[in-house]
């Protein structure tokens, strides 16, 4: 089972792609990783991309997507892979489309995360990340998944870790650039959707409302999944 999946910072996208990593046994691939795995390993595609990197460009997507690429091809993506994190705008989509078709790598699934734009900020802005890992949930926000406290100081609601802030996430420049990318339905990761929802052929788009719980959400992406 291949997948994409979609989803604004703050629609917990990432907790849905651990759970479903997890409960399919398939790799979580993110393109941020991508990129650290080919730089720190010193491959010929890193060395280009840090060329880019360090001079505060844009890694075209002639080097990002053979890095893609090689990392589906990896063994442990043979039982599947969901990938996060890219594309990003729709010249992307087309180009991994195109790619993926090319090497006879079947894309089954496009998850979308769908969440207004007003309650994604508020869902970033209330997040706390855990020392020990960045998707158990925790939320100032929201009584289901709000951390607890220990000693005077809020903890992590599932292991008792220390929590962080992220200092973008308080940032309400960085988090409406963010979403500027996300919702721009010309050229952005909406036009991306948008794409693969137009593409047709064998990859099904499954659209679910990110407003519930985790649980719901997770629920109603399992129902689809087959």
């Amino acid at each position: 089972m291949n997948i994409l999946i979609f989803g604004p910072n703050g629609s917990g996208k990432g907790t849905q792609g651990a759970i479903i990593q997890d409960k399919y046994n398939i790799a979580h691939i993110e393109s941020g990783a991508i990129f650290r795995q080919n730089i720190g390993g010193g491959t010929e595609l890193g060395k280009k991309a840090k060329e880019y990197i360090d001079r505060g460009d844009l890694v075209p997507d002639d080097i990002t997507i053979p890095m893609i690429l090689d990392r589906l091809k990896e063994d442990d993506c043979k039982k599947g892979w969901l990938l996060d994190g890219f594309p990003r705008n729709k010249v992307q989509a087309e180009t991994l489309a195109k790619a993926l078709s090319d090497e006879n790598i079947k894309l089954d699934y496009v998850i979308e995360i769908v969440l207004p734009r007003d309650v994604a900020k508020i869902r970033i802005t209330g997040r706390r990340l855990c020392e020990n890992d960045n998707n158990h949930p925790n939320h100032i926000a929201f009584d289901a998944i709000k951390p607890v406290e220990k000693d005077g100081e809020l903890v992590c609601r599932v292991c008792g870790g220390k929590l962080s802030v992220r200092a973008d996430d308080q940032d309400d420049e960085a988090i409406d650039k963010r979403h500027d990318i996300y919702y721009d339905e010309n050229t952005g990761t909406m036009a991306a959707v948008n794409y693969f929802k137009g593409l047709g052929g064998d990859t099904r788009v499954i659209s679910v409302d990110g407003s519930p719980s985790i649980g719901e959400v997770t629920d109603a992406i399992l129902k689809e999944l087959k």
